[in-house]
């Protein structure tokens, strides 16, 4: 047994607690929500009180605490689950384009409607089928290391993507919409296409990697599947794959604001990727050298 005092990031102290050192994190967290009243779900647990956050699998005798032995928590506020989050942020751009292309007739009344193209179609289904899938992906593929983020996170994703949702649909919808060069066109649908499946190929990869119900971490590395290939030349193909499939739809479109997502959904992907690169490179002595974060042998 081992007798640990929790404290706050301010240095409070919540009070001590005994437990067996072969115990986890996790059912350290429970101990923990007795004598602070913070859920597990709101507890982050540090070793400093700037620290970083202790997995839950970890088991206390390999944090080496010392004497004497303390731990921080921190209240990380109201949760919700990161399914909910991820169905909100997927669903949103769906109703938000399709209601924006029912009412194209209230928004541009000054103007008679455009006649729909074999290319606006596929625009549109390209839209609503990207977020289909990853609705199903959510639901059916991925597997989550942790089971709730801060609710914050529900209103500032689903501002981002139902915000963009209709400024994209506006232009695209719009009855001046001027559809690109059909070798142009074409070429998007095409670039969309292979990203999808290369993304879809991608995740079902990560997720058998990892065992339902557990936090298991390995190398990924490709399968027979040719779409997988990227892993040989990047850390995080999903997020590649991810860009690819929003340049092809801006080629599609034609469309600025389109465009605009894509990038503004670049920079982010790669702060996401050079992260989870890091953390590979930390984790695993023998992880590819060759491999860069996102973009293959620059970034």
């Amino acid at each position: 047994m081992v007798n640990i005092e929790v404290l706050t990031t301010s240095n409070k102290s919540l009070g001590k607690i005994d437990i067996s050192e072969s115990s986890t994190v996790k059912d350290f967290k429970s101990k923990v929500a007795n004598i602070s009243k913070i859920s597990v779900e709101r507890q982050s647990l540090r070793q400093e009180a700037r620290g970083k956050d202790i997995n839950n699998d970890i088991k206390i005798d390999s944090l080496k605490l010392g004497s004497p032995a303390k731990i921080y928590v921190k209240d990380l506020g109201p949760q919700v689950g990161w399914s909910t989050v991820f169905l909100a942020e997927y669903a949103g751009p769906i109703a938000v384009y399709t209601l924006v292309g029912a009412s194209n007739g209230i928004l541009h009344s000054s103007l008679p409607p455009a006649d729909p193209t074999l290319m606006s179609r596929l625009i549109y289904w390209a839209w609503i089928l990207h977020y289909l899938k990853r609705i199903l992906e959510t639901i059916f593929v991925h597997r989550f290391s942790h089971g709730t983020m801060p609710i914050r996170n529900l209103f500032k994703n689903c501002s981002y993507y139902w915000g963009f949702a209709f400024y994209v649909a506006y232009h695209v919808n719009h009855p001046l919409w001027t559809e690109p060069p059909a070798v142009i066109s074409y070429l998007g649908f095409a670039i969309w296409t292979v990203c999808e499946l290369g993304n879809l190929s991608t995740h079902l990869l990560l997720r058998d990697l990892r065992p339902a119900g557990s936090t298991v971490r390995k190398i990924p590395y490709p399968n027979s599947n040719p779409l997988t290939g990227l892993f040989d030349l990047v850390s995080c193909p999903n997020y590649t794959y991810e860009v690819g499939s929003w340049l092809g739809y801006t080629l599609m479109s034609g469309c600025l604001p389109a465009l605009i997502f894509t990038l503004a959904g670049f920079y982010q992907m790669s702060v996401w990727a050079m992260g989870k690169h890091r953390n590979y490179k930390k984790e695993f002595s023998d992880y590819p050298k060759q491999r860069k974060a996102i973009i293959p042998f620059v970034l």
